[in-house]
């Protein structure tokens, strides 16, 4: 009896949902359809970490837009569809990085942080964001991209700006109360990039054995007469 009174009932915590079919999955290999999914889910956890950010730090989407709604749906626009960020100087990938992460930057950090971050994980795709047979992917260029969003990450959260705050606050820890959600979700990004190269090289090194299994078992693997 004690123990079931401590016990409690079970919390949902949701459950795993795939897509629908699309005729466009007929093009994809496994491999692809694993990046294509990947980067869907980087990209979303991007536009989250924007929200966060912009709560936290208010004064930057004003720089923006009339509402912090409506400066995550510009920044949105202007990842999905390719378009450059005019504070970002036409500057790409880790240049744009680079400059959103500078002490003197004075325009929306949160917009050319997020924006910037989305461009290299992008280019590192070979500037696509879904992927079909004849696309291919250089696994070193998507672990390059993890580990350039861990130094991005650390700048942001060691570095200081002109007047000696913090470039922006993301994540909140004290003895009152801590949130790390910021990190949490900047953590999946990463981890995800990191099983995607992982996976692309091992892909590629099993076709090669695979390949030479082929030659080695196919003398062995011939039809039976069975008259």
């Amino acid at each position: 009896m004690a123990l079931a009174g401590c016990s409690s009932a079970p919390t949902a915590h949701g459950e795993v949902e795939g897509e629908n079919f699309n005729a466009k999955e007929l093009l994809q290999s496994d491999s692809n359809r694993m990046a294509t999914l990947a980067m869907k889910e980087n990209l979303e956890s991007l536009f989250l970490l924007m929200d966060k950010l912009y709560r936290r730090n208010p004064a930057e989407w004003k720089k923006t837009a009339a509402s912090r709604e409506a400066a995550v749906a510009y920044v949105r626009i202007a990842i999905m569809e390719r378009q450059p960020w005019l504070e970002l100087q036409e500057k790409r990938d880790v240049a744009a990085l680079s400059l959103a992460l500078q002490p003197t930057f004075t325009g929306d950090r949160v917009a050319a942080f997020v924006y910037a971050a989305a461009d290299t994980i992008i280019t590192a795709h070979g500037g696509r964001t879904s992927f079909t047979l004849v696309d291919g992917l250089d696994p070193q260029h998507v672990f390059n991209a993890a580990r350039n969003l861990e130094i991005a990450n650390w700048i942001l959260n060691s570095r200081k700006a002109t007047d000696g705050k913090p470039l922006l606050l993301s994540n909140q820890a004290g003895d009152a109360q801590s949130n790390l959600s910021y990190e949490r979700e900047m953590g999946k990004i990463i981890g995800r990039l990191d099983l995607l190269a992982s996976y692309t090289t091992e892909r590629y090194r099993r076709s090669v054995i695979g390949y030479g299994q082929g030659l080695v078992a196919g003398p062995f693997l011939q039809f039976l007469p069975v008259r």
